[in-house]
């Protein structure tokens, strides 16, 4: 499929830096609340979860808000791969969508650190990479794609902010693992040693099992709704094209 549409998108450079900046207010809020919660609530577990997954989900849909307009509101590898696959965009933006979500998300992670006085770097101990984790990281990431791509094949996008939000705060609870479902924060929480984080040697195995589950999505989306054009694919999550010039 080609990227090809009667609109086009803002400059790549406005959507690097709208990726870089949700990527970074998302690790924020998901280690900010997970130090928050383990503060608050000492030795409860349960509630500690509740307290992040919460968070998560509200501060994930007024991210999307704010920077899809610009850059469509990824904030996440998979679903930018997911959407090149989809041609929806370009595979080289794509591509250069990755670093600036990565980078985001250290950021976003070194400034949930400062913000609670801790060190601004720790390298999280928390090992996850479990069988159990890892598959569940497979079912977290495909049904988030499914959840993003079923609704913009069905003309529902106003609904993804929301939808996303609440599908994350859910996988909090339904996994595991947590729902990480995104490489790039998997990445960022590597950097805090706290109750959202994970050791390095954990990190391979969630990307992997994220990719997985990625794949597995594109093609159960493709299987269920086999008529997904690229312009549908190009309003992902949130539209942000601007009328071509003429």
């Amino acid at each position: 499929m080609q990227y090809d549409h009667a609109v086009n998108p803002p400059p790549l450079p406005r959507r690097l830096l709208a990726e870089l900046l949700g990527s970074a207010f998302l690790a924020a809020l998901v280690i900010g609340s997970g130090i928050a919660a383990q503060t608050l609530s000492p030795g409860d577990t349960g509630l500690q979860l509740f307290e992040n997954a919460t968070a998560t989900a509200a501060g994930l849909f007024a991210i999307i808000l704010m920077f899809g307009p610009v850059s469509g509101g990824h904030f996440n590898p998979v679903v930018s791969l997911a959407d090149a696959r989809f041609g929806g965009m370009g595979w080289r933006d794509a591509l250069a969508y990755i670093p600036a979500q990565v980078t985001g998300c250290v950021l976003g992670a070194v400034a949930a650190n400062a913000m609670f006085s801790l060190a601004a770097i720790s390298i999280s101990t928390h090992h996850r990479a479990s069988p159990a984790h890892l598959f569940s990281e497979v079912i977290a990431t495909s049904g988030l794609v499914l959840v993003i791509f079923s609704l913009a094949r069905t003309r529902r996008l106003s609904f993804a902010p929301a939808a996303v939000g609440a599908y994350i705060g859910a996988a909090y609870f339904f996994t595991s693992s947590a729902g990480f479902a995104n490489p790039a924060i998997t990445v960022g929480r590597i950097f805090s040693n706290t109750f959202a984080g994970i050791a390095p040697a954990s990190v391979p195995g969630f990307v992997i099992a994220q990719l997985v589950g990625g794949a597995c999505a594109v093609g159960l989306v493709r299987v269920l709704y086999p008529q997904m054009p690229p312009a549908a694919a190009a309003e992902v999550l949130v539209p942000h094209a601007q009328k071509a010039a003429g």
